[in-house]
């Protein structure tokens, strides 16, 4: 979700924005009024089940679910308010652990062994969780990162925190296992001459290395500079100029990243963790703000999501058309990035419903490019995108307009057989998809999965694969 925190509470975050978009789509019938569900209603493609929802723990109820990340049995859920370890082993009967109150927009987490990273994009008092909400104009204002030890999943410990520059919006996790480090790429943007931590342009990440032997050693070694030039400040409609990046996703053992930066679509090479380099860049008309990005398996592809309104825009309706708010789909060929086709949702929804492309993750289908979709009010997509030019639905699952007004799923991500979506509101669903197109999918299990550190699916023998996001 796009936030702009310095502007001040959870209402600032909610921007709208009605830009000009144009895509190429699946046809679908337009829906009417009857078609969409009632208030809080489940509605879902027939070969999709809604296995478990497990509302919020009462620590956090008041506070909206952010990003997920998991690792083994568990699955470590963000909310503005903290974050809440789930025991999944059984899915069907998901439960949380344990919750932790550190307040901090928008706690996008990342896990490694035992170490947990979360992102925190407000200005706070201080690194503390008892801290409080504070001007970015105030020089002793705080916003970074904290790392907490989460080897004792019912009492997660708070151990270190690392300032960055106009702080952490989002991060990504990138091994270097044969160092003995993990690298996360910070992003964060719009800073302001009134900001002393936060200064134009910003047209860079904050690169933070953690020692696992040392994680109390955690310090920012680099602060490239990703738009030398200045990046997109002039396309018309643009939500924010880019001054920076919205979240980048690192394919570390293919040595690239892909960088959804505002206004900009970004590849990188990350051979050297601590010295990227851009590689290619694009910028699309009908985009007003670059997301998030997601490489198919074979690296060929990269998703990008244009978040526009910001997450509060319902721009899903029929007013608004198939064509606001989409994915596109890039291919790479020769290190640059081709454009192919637009994807968007095929089902309308209500006028009151916040809905545009958000957080997903890769379906491990051998030979085939599959994904789930979180889309906000408009729930969770899972579409097929083998044919880069001809993206199609293959199944769904939504609620009708939420009774708390916003809301939806912020993340939707599959593991180990299951679907996975954080609800704003409404706790932590589990799904499950029984199709033959991804009935290979069953046949993967991974150890860990932080969706922005990607890795490739491989064959280990005896019809049995698995994933590594290490070099």
């Amino acid at each position: 979700m796009l936030s702009i925190p310095r502007r001040g509470g959870l209402a600032g975050r909610f921007l709208v924005l009605v830009g000009s978009a144009a895509a190429l789509v699946l046809s679908a019938i337009p829906a009417q009024a009857a078609d969409i569900p009632g208030t809080d209603q489940i509605v879902m493609s027939p070969n999709v089940e809604h296995v478990a929802n497990v509302p919020k723990p009462a620590a956090i109820a008041a506070t909206i679910n952010t990003d997920i990340a998991f690792q083994g049995d568990y699955a470590y859920v963000g909310n503005y308010g903290g974050f809440s370890i789930y025991d999944i082993k059984n899915p069907k009967k998901a439960t949380a652990v344990s919750s932790v109150v550190c307040p901090g927009s928008q706690m996008d987490l990342s896990v490694y062994g035992d170490l947990l990273f979360a992102s925190v994009d407000y200005p706070r008092s201080d690194d503390s969780c008892a801290s409080t909400p504070l001007v970015a104009s105030e020089k002793s204002s705080w916003e970074g990162i904290r790392i907490f030890d989460v080897s004792d999943k019912a009492n997660p410990r708070y151990i270190k925190s690392v300032e960055t520059a106009c702080g952490s919006h989002t991060h990504t996790l990138i091994p270097d296992k044969r160092r003995g480090n993990v690298y996360l790429y910070i992003s964060s943007y719009n800073p302001s001459a009134t900001f002393p931590d936060c200064q134009p342009p910003h047209d860079k990440i904050s690169i933070v290395k953690v020692p696992l032997r040392d994680p109390t050693s955690a310090a920012v070694v680099a602060t490239p500079v990703v738009f030398p030039d200045g990046g997109n400040h002039t396309q018309p409609n643009l939500l924010l100029p880019t001054s920076g990046c919205h979240d980048i996703t690192a394919y570390a053992e293919k040595g690239i990243a892909a960088g959804a930066c505002m206004g900009d679509g970004v590849l990188f090479d990350i051979k050297d963790p601590e010295n990227p380099k851009v590689t290619a860049r694009v910028t699309d008309p009908n985009f007003a703000f670059w997301h998030s990005a997601t490489f198919n398996n074979a690296g060929t592809k990269v998703i990008f999501t244009d978040e526009l309104g910001g997450g509060g825009q319902a721009t899903c309706n029929e007013a608004n058309g198939p064509t606001h708010g989409a994915d596109a789909i890039y291919d790479l060929v020769n290190g640059q990035l081709v454009f192919k086709n637009y994807y968007k949702i095929p089902r309308y929804q209500a006028d009151s419903e916040n809905c545009v492309a958000h957080n997903g993750s890769l379906i491990p289908v051998k030979g085939r490019d599959i994904m789930v979709q979180a889309w906000y009010q408009g729930g969770a997509s899972i579409w097929d995108f083998t044919d880069s030019a001809h993206p199609a639905e293959i199944g769904y699952f939504e609620r009708g307009p939420a009774s708390e007004g916003g809301g939806g799923f912020w993340s939707a991500y599959y593991y180990n057989g299951y679907i996975y979506a954080s609800d704003f509101n409404k706790g932590l669903d589990v799904i499950k998809i029984n199709d033959r197109r991804t009935e290979h999918a069953k046949r993967v299990h991974v150890d860990r999965l932080n969706v922005q550190t990607q890795g490739s699916y491989r064959d280990r023998g005896h019809g049995h694969w698995t994933w590594s996001d290490e070099d």
